[in-house]
């Protein structure tokens, strides 16, 4: 069989035969070898790549794959780049896990690895939501923090997100840098597994009741919230962390009647009750809609296994729950805080709300009303947090959010926080009732004032090298020959993120884009349209984004006026070639 196997390949399996790994992997990668050569060829035939974000693979042993080894081999990484960074006597670093197969496990060799290099490790003494990390790296003065998750991937992932001493994602020059300090460990001998036991100092509750505390402190309208304490809300933590502090958050915010997915409330990475632990997905509210009915609850929720993201279900004009996608849940978000900030003389002129280009522009439209800045970033919230970095002491953050269901209604956590828009969520929803008005309402509310915007997403994945080389081609072939129409309408501007210009096809000019460079691409029409176009960075995908917007009064139907704007994306797809 080994004939079969590419020599580099066998080579590396052999390192890992010989090396000085533990008996149990040995005794897996020799079973691989004899018995399973397509598994072997799949384990070792790369490196597991440590990207701007950290780690992210299969679990299993193998160079490729998620373990004890490719997980110490990027700690010690990051460990020469803090020591390299930080001039101080002591380096400090945070670390959380989820509720992951092996998410524990890791978590641990990371605190051994960074202890046995002479650092303070702040290990959670079990599983945590990620914002509550990013504040743990902020409240503990930590110079990074680690989170063991793989957010909404199959329960066969798991990964490694690393976070700068701001409790945000790292940014350039940083992921680069730690990059290639990882890239530099050849051996696993260079290592130090060999732990301190007393630089791992457990945290838990100490950290959680701080977190909450800062979290209540979000709130508008408690006077509201004391009236509607009885609001009746159903969540569902899909069997992650969530667990352990939306509950007790929503009760100190003044809530007293949460109901809650017993059946998702275990911690569980095998995620049993769910095809996808992913909130974007209806199948995963199922349940949780389910006990809504039954108890004719107000609002649902649903968070992701690391509570950074979270899925929303209220009831619409018919009595009926419906799912909000991230555009509508933001939008609501954001129209509340600057409405209720207005309303209570916060805005001074120094305040702005943050959002990504492939966002709704709804947003922008809100920011403007409301006279406050709106910062357009690129996707991915590490960039989010780098401009409230940015404008720290200069400028007043009022709230960020990403379609993909992620959001951030505070500046003391640095990624998105879904325990504490849950909260929000719950806060605006009791608001709308105590109003004579409904969280659904709240939204019409917003669209007859605005406009009617819908956004929708296709996704069209292309496997292997020819798959990947096919996308390239089509980003090279809508950089080189932009359409001059798109269902019969003008693109009169298009944006490119890779070569960092905006052209304006209609007095053909061009300006320059602020933004980092990114291989994304976006047309604009004459009718407002956006369409967005980007290779996925993890995935071999390629996403297309369509934004479009009509008037919308109170004559109208809501689902007519929104099927006739899933119509109209139809026919922009089928212009494009893409259906």
């Amino acid at each position: 069989m080994e004939s079969n196997i590419d020599k580099q390949i066998l080579n590396k399996a052999n390192v890992w035969l010989t090396g000085n790994y533990d008996d149990e992997t040995k005794l897996l990668v020799k079973e691989m070898l004899e018995n399973n050569p397509n598994e072997l060829i799949d384990a070792f035939y790369r490196d597991l790549e440590f990207g701007t974000g950290g780690l992210r693979g299969v679990m299993g042993v193998g160079t490729n794959r998620m373990n004890k080894y490719t997980v110490a081999m990027a700690t010690q990484g990051l460990a020469n780049y803090l020591k390299k960074s930080f001039n101080c006597p002591q380096i400090k670093v945070a670390i959380a896990h989820d509720s992951r197969n092996n998410s524990k496990y890791f978590a641990q060799i990371t605190a051994e690895v960074l202890s046995g290099n002479g650092f303070i490790v702040y290990l959670f003494e079990d599983l945590r939501p990620t914002p509550e990390l990013s504040y743990a790296v902020r409240e503990l003065k930590c110079q990074s923090g680690i989170v063991l998750t793989a957010s909404h991937n199959p329960k066969e992932y798991n990964g490694y997100k690393v976070y700068w001493d701001d409790g945000a994602q790292l940014v350039p020059p940083h992921d680069e840098n730690v990059i290639k300090e990882v890239e530099k460990i050849k051996n696993i001998d260079e290592i130090k597994f060999k732990p301190i036991p007393e630089n791992i100092i457990k945290i838990g509750k100490d950290i959680d009741e701080k977190y909450i505390s800062d979290i209540t402190k979000l709130s508008l309208n408690p006077d509201i919230v004391r009236k509607q304490n009885d609001l009746s809300i159903v969540y569902t933590p899909l069997h992650g962390t969530g667990i352990t502090v939306v509950p007790g958050a929503l009760k100190s915010f003044g809530f007293k009647n949460i109901n809650i997915v017993d059946e998702q409330a275990v911690s569980d990475g095998n995620f049993p009750t769910l095809k996808s632990p992913n909130p974007e997905e209806p199948a995963a509210l199922s349940m949780a809609i389910a006990l809504a009915n039954k108890i004719n609850a107000d609002v649902v929720m649903a968070t992701d296994p690391d509570a950074d993201r979270i899925g929303v279900a209220v009831k619409n004009d018919k009595n009926e729950f419906v799912l909000l996608n991230g555009n509508q849940t933001a939008t609501v978000i954001t129209y509340y805080l600057l409405n209720e900030w207005k309303k209570k003389g916060l805005i001074k002129g120094k305040e702005y709300i943050v959002k990504t280009i492939v966002t709704t522009e709804l947003l922008k439209a809100l920011a403007d009303y409301y006279k406050v800045e709106c910062f357009d970033v690129l996707t991915g919230f590490k960039y989010i947090a780098e401009v409230i970095r940015q404008n720290e002491n200069l400028k007043t953050y009022i709230g960020g959010g990403e379609e993909s269901y992620g959001y951030l209604p505070e500046s003391f956590v640095r990624d998105k926080d879904a325990v504490s828009t849950c909260c929000m969520v719950a806060e605006i929803a009791a608001y709308a009732k105590q109003n004579g008005n409904t969280f659904y309402g709240l939204l019409l509310d917003i669209y007859k004032q605005f406009g009617l915007y819908f956004e929708s997403l296709l996704s069209i994945t292309k496997k292997g090298k020819a798959g990947l080389e096919e996308i390239q081609q089509m980003m090279v072939d809508f950089r080189n020959n932009p359409p001059k129409t798109i269902n019969n309408k003008k693109v009169i501007r298009i944006k490119d993120y890779q070569t960092q210009t905006e052209k304006d096809i209609i007095n053909n000019s061009q300006k320059p884009i602020e933004l980092p460079t990114s291989n994304v691409l976006q047309f604009i029409l004459d009718d407002e349209t956006i369409i967005s176009i980007r290779p996925s960075g993890t995935e071999p995908k390629i996403k297309f984004y369509f934004g479009v917007k009509m008037d919308f009064n109170s004559s109208m139907d809501f689902e007519q006026a929104e099927n006739k704007l899933k119509e109209k994306i139809e026919q922009i797809k089928k212009s494009m070639g893409l259906i």
